[in-house]
């Protein structure tokens, strides 16, 4: 047997084992449970292909990982369908996932399945533009690996548990759009992770004060708007933060912006639809901003001149008690002398 014919045998026998390894990367339970799942969710269209003539881990939807985890099932993403039935109790047996998506799926209804808890190794939930009710479960913070939970969009009701401050790696929780009550958790002030993680909450019916805890925390982004929140916010500013984005607007919360620095970091600051007193401090004229609100408030006095707060319109600034100065219109001689006030000196 000559050297060509030898290189070309070896080579047909690697081919052919490895076209026999891949028919065998699936798990069988994997398999098993994901015909399941299909069935469970009535076939839906965006999986109607699942065959097991086919190797799962090449199934739509459905990715595996590499040989460290024995080929299993790390992500199942099940979005934009019109599937009709409720998350199917079997994603509980695919121990290895690490991404679970079922989203933009409006008919997809009931309770968030506690057989979730189950899956040890979860990193990324995604549950969201679905009718799921029942409240957010408490069995989350069970799962120590999760760093992203998303379930806006959906009908949840109930208060938020302050259990999921013991997540250590959370990095971001979108819970915006849903019927939750109650009030922000005190524990929130406190969570386990190294960084804080990204905090979406409006869109709901939260009330009572923002636990001053908070403020202890430097956060990226927080959004708590459209909720009946009330008092003090000023905890969420400071010179020292390295903020990006605040919103907290349409609410109730009422406190003297004169002496509240915000961070140089923050791009966008939305507050409007409050009942904010005092002035503009002159140091907001330092803020790079993209987006800026405090319109609907109880402001008084002068818009310092500078920095970003003259690129927006007057709609920015509007309805408030006595702010004045472009964009709005000029000041009066009383607005001058309170505008002097309010920016003097802390003692």
């Amino acid at each position: 047997m000559d050297k060509i014919t030898t290189t070309f045998l070896f080579s047909l026998l690697a081919l052919l084992l490895t076209t026999t390894l891949s028919k065998d990367l699936c798990h069988k339970d994997d398999e098993n449970t994901l015909l399941k799942i299909k069935k469970s969710l009535n076939n839906p269209y965006t999986i109607i292909s699942w065959d097991p003539k086919d190797d799962c881990c090449t199934w739509v939807s459905v990715e595996c990982g590499d040989a460290t985890v024995d080929h299993r099932v790390i992500s199942l993403d099940i979005s934009n369908d019109d599937v009709s039935a409720q998350i199917p109790p079997e994603v509980g047996d695919l121990p290895y996932l690490q991404t679970l998506i079922f989203r933009k799926l409006p008919n997809l209804t009931g309770e968030i399945q506690p057989t979730i808890a189950k899956l040890k190794y979860l990193r990324f939930l995604w549950l969201s533009w679905t009718h799921l009710t029942g409240p957010v479960p408490e069995f989350l913070s069970q799962l120590k690996d999760l760093e992203y939970i998303n379930l806006s969009f959906n009908d949840l009701s109930g208060s938020i548990p302050g259990s999921l401050s013991l997540l250590p790696k959370l990095g971001i929780l979108e819970l915006s759009r849903n019927k939750l009550t109650g009030s922000i958790p005190e524990s929130f002030g406190a969570f386990k992770g190294v960084v804080p993680p990204e905090l979406f909450l409006s869109h709901n019916q939260l009330s009572g004060s923002i636990p001053k805890s908070l403020g202890n925390l430097d956060f990226h982004r927080i959004d708590f708007s459209r909720n009946k929140l009330e008092g003090d916010a000023s905890m969420m500013f400071g010179a020292k933060k390295t903020s990006w984005s605040v919103d907290l607007s349409r609410n109730k919360l009422q406190f003297d912006i004169s002496k509240v620095k915000v961070a140089t970091t923050v791009h966008n600051l939305d507050l409007n639809h409050n009942r904010i007193t005092g002035g503009i401090p002159v140091q907001w004229t330092e803020l790079t901003l993209q987006s800026f609100n405090v319109s609907y408030n109880r402001l008084c006095g002068r818009i310092p001149q500078g920095g970003d707060l003259q690129i927006f319109d007057a709609y920015a600034y509007l309805h408030n008690k006595c702010l004045c100065g472009a964009p709005l219109q000029s000041c009066n001689v009383e607005i001058q002398a309170t505008d002097l006030y309010l920016n003097l000196p802390s003692e």
